[in-house]
């Protein structure tokens, strides 16, 4: 098994979990995040587009029902050792089989936990899952109960954060050079994505954004690749990834001189930025932050072109996103604690000059100033 931490780490979080449950009075979860399945076991897959569910009984028994194609993906990736196969076939209900499992268990009529509010589990599947087991057991939404406990980082998962955060880094230094008149996005993102893998990294959960011209104020990737012009904008929001692990980046760079609104707009994200950085700590919260952000934002009269959220919780995440479900947005009362790997991002978006400006950083929150995992420094990118 290629498991990614140490055995005593996955029995830690085993019994976090089982802990939370019994908090709960769960006498059973039903995890279809793959992240959760992944913190909690190893188990590395897209199967997940697929049906597919670990059991975790409040005894700590796991059971993994899955597809014949991801068998050999859980005994080789995972501490895994109850696997059933459900079989693909016209008409299949994996729901049915998933009952079947349950009753297996002995869970009948009992209380169980489900993770609704995940990839892992479509609509299809959901109103399949609900059509099984409404009658079977009591069924409680618990969608975020393994999400929290991935909040806060092990100490191996911090490394992790840090190696991929050099890969973000390294990402910056590959793309640099490149980017001048006359350069090809393709190549741009060609060699930050090159310089993750080569550096031992993996995919990320989300595609890295790029844009340049007026697709410079996309907050999301797009087909299709431009040059570059003498006088120009772009964005790039990016990650290094190692072992699925995420640290995330974000800056738009300016090709020529840049026009007195792109200078404006910068000091607007670092004096927000700055902003947020001074209260990145133990007991503010997610909500605190996002007001920080607004207040710089509305006072310099930029309340239409920023954005409703200003950044998120990362770490071990599967497609479609890096992002956690924890967001900096207004009134979250989740409170910030050491430990957490934390995406602030600066974003302004000004669609009336038609200008871009993005600044953004993964920081390690700790019992007192948080730390950037970036080395980069913060200044406006202009490129010759």
């Amino acid at each position: 098994m290629a498991l990614h931490f140490e055995r005593e780490e996955y029995a830690a979080r085993l019994d976090k979990l089982t802990a939370s449950m019994r908090e709960e009075k769960l006498d059973a979860m039903l995890l279809f995040a793959q992240e959760s399945m992944y913190w909690l076991t190893g188990y590395d897959t897209f199967g997940f587009c697929f049906f597919q569910c670990l059991v975790v009984k409040a005894d700590g028994t796991m059971t993994l029902l899955t597809r014949s194609a991801d068998l050999r993906q859980a005994r080789q990736t995972s501490n895994i050792e109850q696997i059933v196969v459900w079989t693909d076939r016209t008409n299949a209900d994996p729901a049915l089989d998933l009952k079947n499992l349950l009753s297996d268990l002995d869970l009948l009529g009992e209380r169980i936990g489900v993770e609704y509010d995940t990839h892992g589990l479509t609509g299809a599947n959901c109103r399949k899952l609900d059509n099984q087991l409404q009658s079977f057991a009591e069924l409680v939404d618990e969608s975020y109960l393994v999400s929290r406990l991935r909040l806060i980082k092990s100490p191996a998962e911090i490394a992790y954060a840090k190696r991929a955060a050099v890969l973000a880094d390294a990402a910056l230094d590959a793309a640099l050079p490149l980017i001048k008149p006359g350069a090809d996005e393709a190549d741009i993102l060609a060699a930050m994505q090159g310089a993750v893998f080569s550096g031992g990294g993996d995919y990320p959960a989300n595609e890295f954004i790029i844009g340049s011209g007026e697709d410079a104020l996309l907050c999301r990737y797009k087909a299709g690749r431009r040059q570059l012009t003498a006088t120009d904008q772009l964005t790039l929001e990016w990650a290094g990834v190692f072992a699925h692990y995420h640290a995330a980046m974000m800056r738009t760079v300016i090709l020529g001189e840049p026009t007195p609104r792109h200078v404006e707009l910068y000091e607007a994200c670092r004096e927000s930025l700055q902003a947020i950085t001074a209260i990145l700590r133990p007991g503010t919260t997610f909500g605190e932050v996002f007001d920080a952000h607004a207040e710089v934002m509305d006072e310099l009269g930029l309340t239409r072109h920023r954005l409703n959220a200003c950044g998120y919780s990362l770490g071990a995440r599967f497609t479609p996103s890096w992002m956690e479900h924890q967001m900096f947005h207004t009134g979250n009362p989740l409170e910030i604690a050491p430990d957490m790997t934390l995406f602030v991002h600066m974003i302004i978006m000004d669609s009336e000059t038609g200008t871009a400006m993005t600044l953004g950083q993964t920081y390690l929150t700790t019992a007192d100033a948080p730390e950037s995992l970036s080395a980069k420094p913060l200044d406006l990118i202009i490129a010759a």
